[in-house]
């Protein structure tokens, strides 16, 4: 689950990392508000989306006077904001936050992830942060140092100085940085998250370090354990079809492709978008319905897939193993009725009551594409949406 910056910098403070003085606001008046509250001849105004790139897209603005600050924040709100990492979609500005602007010296980056390879959490520095840190991965890779934590160890201050050293810190600011690092480090651990990520993190003229920006990323598996950071969800954010999936307990995800698939199995809808792809089409959605699909769930599933506007056809694959068969035949029965589907349906069963799910199916009116495996589903429904 992903969390706004506002949200993320005030996590940072309660770990010990300094993060700047803020306020979020959600109209002109209370950005007004907000800056007279914090002081200053100048602030900055941000918008509060789920996104990098901010900055480069118009989403930061530095305001001269309260003036500025009421208009930038009322062209902000109300409005969309499309960053390199929205993939073309605008996400919607619903607030702000107002900033004392940092007097920067430097800017650096630092992140930290579960590394999948080594199974363990990683630390990520350059000392050429900001908006172009993306650049500097892919054509200076030897501006980045990556520190491994070993996960009974924990995170060793000799590690954080390796680091901060690297990243070009004198003798009292590497003081400083391990004690940031360590900040970060538990906010990882103890707040079960999946990245943190400081950029730009700026040495101050000053001589001090400052989390400019922060975004923070938390585990959904684990926020049982946090009903704090669980509220902090910001559905608005989301795409629409993917935050009705998680309302049914579906694990959805929208593609760009005109080929809708539900499978039961992470693993088999991987499988049936490759073979799609290798078919020569394209996945529209990930749609897992769970090993304990219900009816009801497949219907709505099947609403969630034709809710696309881009959808030609229609893939089913399911392999009855704790689900039954004919409990999709009779979700898929309800979806037709329910939903209005006029796209052609290709349907492969197989696994517990699969002949009686396909003897359900054959007695409808609505006209099926039966599959007898999967290859056969895959280049029946590549042919289904072509034509």
């Amino acid at each position: 689950m992903n969390i706004h910056e506002y949200q993320a910098k005030e996590i940072f403070k309660q770990f010990g990392v300094p993060a700047g003085t803020g306020q979020v606001a959600r109209s002109a008046d209370e950005a007004v508000q907000a800056a007279k509250a914090l002081g200053g001849e100048r602030w900055v105004v941000k918008a509060q989306v789920h996104a990098g790139g901010r900055g480069k897209a118009g989403g930061v603005k530095i305001c001269d006077n309260a003036d500025e600050v009421r208009t930038v924040a009322a062209d902000m709100l109300g409005s969309t904001l499309t960053t390199q990492q929205t993939a073309g979609q605008g996400l919607p500005i619903n607030a702000v936050y107002v900033e004392k602007p940092a007097a920067i010296e430097r800017e650096l980056y630092l992140s930290a992830l579960v590394d999948r390879a080594t199974r363990r959490i990683t630390f990520i520095g350059s000392p050429a942060g900001g908006m172009d840190i993306e650049e500097v991965a892919a054509k200076t890779p030897e501006k980045i140092m990556q520190i491994s934590v070993h996960p009974a160890a924990g995170l060793q201050p000799y590690q954080s100085r390796q680091l901060g050293f690297f990243l070009g810190l004198n003798k009292k600011q590497v003081g400083a940085f391990v004690k940031f690092m360590h900040g970060l480090y538990r906010v990882f651990v103890e707040c079960d998250a999946s990245l943190v990520e400081v950029n730009p993190l700026v040495v101050t003229e000053q001589g001090d370090l400052l989390a400019l920006d922060g975004k923070l990323n938390l585990d959904d598996n684990a926020l049982y354990r946090h009903p704090d950071y669980a509220a902090m969800h910001d559905p608005s954010q989301e795409d629409e079809r993917e935050a009705k999936a998680a309302e049914h307990d579906l694990s959805y995800i929208t593609l760009d492709g005109d080929i809708g698939c539900m499978v039961n199995g992470a693993g088999l809808a991987m499988g049936t978008m490759d073979l799609v792809k290798l078919h020569g089409g394209a996945p529209a959605n990930f749609l897992d319905v769970g090993g304990a699909a219900t009816a009801e769930r497949v219907t709505e599933a099947f609403k969630l897939i034709t809710s696309g506007a881009a959808v030609k056809a229609i893939l089913v694959n399911i392999f009855g193993g704790i689900v039954r068969c004919d409990l999709i035949a009779e979700g898929i029965i309800q979806a037709v009725e329910q939903a209005g589907i006029n796209v052609p349906v290709v349907v492969r069963l197989e696994g517990t009551n699969a002949e009686k799910g396909r003897e359900m199916l054959a007695e409808t009116s609505f006209d099926l594409i039966a599959a007898q495996d999967l290859a056969d589903a895959a280049e029946k429904v590549v042919k289904a949406a072509k034509a």
